[in-house]
This record gives structure tokens, sequence and C-alpha cells, in this order.
């Protein structure tokens, strides 16, 4: 097992400096860190609970909290990539908890992070005016709001122009020639599910189509509400030419619900997703999506809290990442 005194021997410095770059690691120069740490993970060494104690004890632990709606999304997995990639770059460890969109498991594990003195959390609030975000802040633990927007202007927040995505998914159907745009979204308590059916409801405006309330359903993000929606959908008499999912999800649940129905796609019905997946390409055919840069959210809402670490006293900040779209097969013209 490697000691401070082969971390000492491998960074060229002494085990005294070592030490100070552990339990205290403000009063060491950058470079010497920098390099005790490369030091450290090339010969695998871990410090001592002691260690970790005194940190804890001059107030850093060198953990931060992830807390995200639904660890079965593969949005929210690329997202937590990037935060974790820049949480191991900064020699922090990431707890990550699942809050299943349900705000008292939300509630439990920022508790649960707040106990263990992580030094800051980033999260996807299960709702807008939230609460138990808003007791987070005011304890005094650094916060970063990643995808979903806070009501509070008090905390950092790393965001994707949904409304922005979703009229470009409702314009491409509409060159195609649909009239008749059907839209399911997710929780309406959520910021991105709100944005999103602007965005749609906003690119009929422009083309002067009308808003029918019918062609739209509010679901819960996951893959049986996008079919059991879907199917709803199909019932309707004209049924819809066209379908925007607002997840990748509810997406999912669509292709289910229409292979079920003999629905052909897009003979009989176009679709377009929101968020890019792997497997996206395997499908027949392979769905037009918006995607937008999850991994990158993940790690600027990273960067961003560790500047925070860094400047306790600067002003909040928003970014705002742009989506993109991916046409694939699934938008053919309308019959």
């Amino acid at each position: 097992m490697p000691t401070l005194k082969d971390v000492a021997r491998r960074a060229n410095v002494s085990k005294s400096t070592v030490s100070r770059a552990f339990n205290d690691p403000d009063r060491v120069k950058s470079e010497t860190l920098t390099a005790i740490r490369k030091a450290a993970r090339e010969l695998n060494y871990k410090p001592s609970r002691v260690a970790r104690r005194l940190r804890m004890d001059k107030g850093r632990t060198n953990m931060i909290g992830l807390v995200i709606p639904d660890i079965q999304n593969p949005f929210f997995a690329d997202v937590t990539r990037g935060v974790e990639d820049v949480a191991r770059s900064h020699d922090y460890t990431l707890i990550l908890s699942n809050s299943d969109e349900d705000p008292a498991k939300q509630k439990l594990a920022l508790d649960t992070l707040r106990a263990e003195s992580v030094d800051g959390v980033i999260v996807p609030p299960v709702r807008d005016d939230d609460p138990d975000v808003e007791a987070l802040v005011e304890s005094g633990i650094p916060v970063v709001c990643v995808d979903r927007r806070l009501a509070s202007t008090r905390v950092d927040m790393v965001v994707s122009d949904n409304e922005r995505g979703s009229r470009m998914a409702t314009e491409h159907l509409i060159a195609q020639g649909h009239r008749r745009i059907a839209y399911i979204g997710g929780i309406p308590r959520i910021s991105t599910s709100r944005e999103r059916l602007s965005g749609y409801r906003n690119a009929l405006d422009e083309h002067d189509l009308p808003f029918n309330d019918a062609l739209v359903r509010d679901g819960d993000s996951r893959q049986e509400s996008g079919q059991r929606l879907t199917e709803q959908l199909l019932n309707l008499d004209p049924p819809p030419t066209a379908l925007v999912a607002g997840n990748n999800l509810m997406m999912l649940g669509a292709l289910i619900a229409l292979n079920e129905h003999n629905v052909r796609i897009p003979q009989d019905m176009a679709l377009v997703g929101y968020d890019d997946v792997p497997w996206a390409k395997a499908l027949n055919p392979p769905p037009t999506v918006v995607n937008q840069p999850g991994y990158e959210m993940g790690r600027r809402a990273a960067e961003t809290l560790f500047q925070r670490f860094a400047e306790p006293n600067q002003s909040t900040t928003l970014a705002t990442l742009q989506p993109t779209l991916v046409v694939r097969a699934s938008c053919g013209a309308a019959s």
C-alpha cells in the first residue's frame, strides 16, 4: 500500500508538503498541488480517514452531490458523466441520488447530502418553486441547477434553450406539410416541460395554425405515459398526422404504441423526439430528434460549481446551451 512518503518522492516534495496538500490545500501552490494529486492518482494513494476528518473540520470534504430525476433516462446519464468527469479532475468524489421526479425523495436526498457535509450540490429541481432546494441555498451550500430552472435568481443555472428546440421540431413537421400536429409532454410543474410546450405553440402561431387542446397531452416523462398518450391520440377522429414527443422516453413509448397499432412511420404518422439516444440509429426508421448537449450541460454545471467554490461572492450566472435538430427518416411529407 502506497504511503505519504511514496507520494512525496514521486512528486519531488517533502512529506509535510504532501500532508498540507491533503489537509489544507489552500496553503499549497497550485502547480505543487497539481503534481501531488497526479502522483497520488498514479500510486492509487488514498488519504487516511484522519486526513478526511481534518478537511471536514476546515469546512471541506472533497465531495459534491448530484440528484437526478430519473436514472433510467439516457439524457441524465450524459449529464452525470459530464459532472463526474469534472469532479474527478478536481479530485472530488461524486455522490449520486435519484429522485424519481418525487419531491419527497428529492428532499430526502438533499437532506442526506447536507448531513454528509458535501461541498456543493448540482440538481435539476423537480419543480420551479422548490422549497427544498431553496432551503439548501439558505444553509449556505453552493447549488447549481442543471437542465431545469429554479424560480429563484440566487443560484447558478445551466440549461438548454427548450423553447427553441421544440419550435425547431414543430417547424420541421410544418415544412413537410403537416397541419394536424400533436404534442405529448412531461410533468407541467417542470420548467423544461412548459418551455417545450411553448415552443410547439409558438411554431403553430408563427405559421398561422390553430392550437388544438385535443392534440396536446401531459404525461410524467416516462415511457409508459408516452405509450398511453399516443394511444389516446390515435383514437381521435381524425388522428394527427404528426407527433412531437417531449423527451426520449416518451418518444420510445410513442414508437411502441405506433408499432402495436400498425401505424407506419412516416407514411401514416411523422414523429420527432426530444433528446438523442445511442440506439436511435438502430431503429427502423431512425427517428428525427432534437439533440441537447447533456454531457456538456453536466460538465458546465460542475465547472460552474467549482468556480463558485473559488469565488463565492460573484454574481449568479445563467448559461443557456443550444439544441440541434438531427434529421433522420421519421418525418415524411404529409399525405
